[in-house]
């Protein structure tokens, strides 16, 4: 029987050549197991579905919506700062149907005189919101993955978890 002896280093412990071996050899780490479920949770909570993304060649994001769409920009507005995006995509979808609604020409009775064309228009809106939102999530997931694949996720990562290496950066 032999013993081997090996010494380990926590990440700052290493040479500045070990510690680029040592984030190359675990650059996906933060990214291999469901590191886009904050942004599905997200979008859960105003009344979206994620169905499926691809944030490489296919540039998509597959949204399906659990409430009518008006009350998702509600909800949108409720739950994000002015500043985000989705906020600016919400408010500007309520603005323009509030504009289509209000500017609708009314029977005496104060029922749409073309319900048809108005629905029509209301539906438009509706796809270019969802068209928008849609944009804006593979945008997000796109982001919060180029984040993870950071030095800097990675370094917090490794650090945060303890992990040791070998003189020379790789993962023991």
């Amino acid at each position: 029987m032999k013993t081997i002896e090996i010494q380990l280093f926590k990440f700052d412990e290493l040479s500045d050549k070990a510690k680029e071996k040592a984030i190359e050899e675990n650059y996906n780490w933060n990214v291999l197991y469901d590191w886009y479920d904050n942004v599905y949770e997200d979008a859960k909570n105003v009344g979206i579905e994620i169905n499926g993304f691809d944030i490489d060649r296919g540039n998509y994001c597959q949204i399906e919506n659990f409430d009518d769409w008006h009350i998702i920009a509600d909800k949108i507005m409720q739950e994000y700062g002015e500043n985000c995006q989705t906020y600016k995509i919400a408010e500007f979808y309520l603005k323009e149907r509030d504009e289509i609604i209000d500017t609708a020409i009314r029977d005496e009775n104060g029922d749409f005189e073309n319900e048809y064309e108005i629905d029509n228009l209301l539906d438009d809106l509706e796809e270019d919101f969802k068209n928008d939102l849609s944009e804006e999530y593979v945008s997000i997931l796109r982001k919060v993955y180029e984040y993870l694949t950071s030095e800097e996720a990675i370094i917090e990562t490794l650090e945060a978890n303890e992990i040791e290496f070998t003189i020379n950066g790789e993962t023991y």
